[in-house]
């Protein structure tokens, strides 16, 4: 539970929570106005994130210390909050929120802590695309390389970036290390010389996410924008960094709800406003057909939540974590993202059915392209192993 002890600013964290989940209401409700015009025009997240700075999320979401910050579970509360309203500004949330973590999943704690403390100063925007350690890694070319140069190094190649592309003022990247071998995780201001940005058009949902592809030309790499070593297979992964990619995934869990509880509320104001296919006075199963979805929403939110609590507890051990635990974990995220996906998908195709009101359709357009990327077999599939196996830590890759 959030702790009530006044912190430097004078208020206690429950006060700093509830002040967050306030203003972000404030922001979803001003997202809402013009969500289907800005979904429509499909632009670069230009406008939106200026909001969102106006409002002081980006600085607000970083990870949690003495006055500044916010834990997980808050944290993924004001995503949700914001991705009801608008899922694409919610999944740039979400990126930018587990991206700001990458300093303590990656980096020593004198590294970590002057990264969190520029974020808030400066008000950064984080994005990034780090990959999950493969067995296809040891085989295929890698799509960025880093070679040293004096006591940095020089960085080249180009990756798909799912959020923010344009926008973004830090980018979190691994890079393999053309000399040794070993890939490096690093953070590469947007501006640098070298980086260009080709944003992504005409998608089919989360248009309004900015994604795009980050080329990059001999840009410069100091010493201090290495955070660290990404382990390149299971066994040499210290625990803590393991829940990186989970802590990713559960926070876009998190976006599939905020999807799934704003094509609800927009369903329900069709049909109260009559303005629906069917109404409760003619046709008495439409209570059956909103209990059944509301039902399916609940379900998923109840698994999503006990995924959230124990990540919280795992990110809140930080490196005492031990070497068991994140397998654990991976396992429930997995297990919320198929909920989540199945319900998300079943929602927003259900609520097409009740009405045909412009803009209705984004909510499954954007629920489609957040669940394409990770087939709901394969998650099964890992679920079913770690539940015969038992929390064996190599077992977690399985779920990435």
């Amino acid at each position: 539970m959030p702790t009530t002890r006044s912190t430097a600013g004078g208020r206690s964290a429950d006060e700093r929570r509830g002040a967050l989940l306030r203003t972000a209401r404030d922001v979803a409700d001003d997202l809402a106005a013009d969500a289907i015009a800005r979904e429509q025009a499909g632009r670069p997240p230009t406008d939106e994130t200026a909001r969102l700075r106006e409002a002081g999320l980006p600085a607000a979401l970083t990870p949690p210390a003495p006055g500044r910050g916010a834990d997980w579970r808050t944290g993924c509360a004001v995503i949700r909050e914001i991705a009801a309203a608008d899922s694409s500004v919610g999944d740039v949330l979400a990126r930018h929120y587990v991206h700001a973590w990458s300093g303590r999943f990656y980096a020593g704690p004198h590294l970590a802590t002057a990264l969190e403390e520029g974020s808030v100063r400066e008000q950064w925007l984080w994005t990034g695309a780090v990959h999950a350690p493969s067995p296809d890694d040891e085989t295929a070319e890698p799509d960025l390389t880093l070679r040293p140069r004096g006591g940095g190094y020089v960085l080249n190649g180009s990756r798909s970036v799912e959020t923010a592309v344009a926008v973004a003022d830090q980018i979190v990247l691994d890079a393999a290390c053309a000399t040794t071998g070993d890939v490096l995780v690093v953070r590469i201001p947007s501006k640098a010389p070298g980086v260009t940005i080709e944003p992504a058009h005409d998608r089919l949902g989360q248009r309004v996410a900015g994604a795009g592809r980050v080329a990059l030309e001999r840009v410069a790499v100091a010493p201090a924008q290495v955070l660290g070593r990404r382990p390149q297979d299971e066994e040499s992964t210290a625990p803590f960094t393991a829940l990186a990619e989970p802590a990713l995934r559960l926070a876009l869990c998190h976006v599939g709800l905020g999807i799934v509880e704003g094509a609800l509320a927009e369903a329900r104001d069709l049909s109260r406003g009559g303005r629906a296919h069917r109404s409760p006075g003619a046709d008495s199963d439409l209570f059956l057909t909103y209990g059944e979805l509301a039902s399916a929403a609940q379900t998923a939110t109840a698994v999503v939540d006990r995924a959230t609590e124990v990540m919280a507890r795992a990110l809140d051990t930080g490196t005492h974590l031990g070497p068991e635990e994140p397998a654990a974990v991976a396992a429930l995220v997995a297990t919320a993202e198929t909920v989540t996906s199945k319900a998300a998908l079943h929602i927003t195709a259900g609520v097409l059915e009740l009405a045909d009101a412009p803009g209705l359709d984004r909510f499954w357009r954007n629920a489609r392209v957040l669940t394409a990327h990770r087939p709901v077999a394969n998650r099964l599939r890992s679920i079913g192993e770690h539940y015969l196996n038992g929390s064996q830590r190599g077992v977690t890759a399985a779920f990435l």
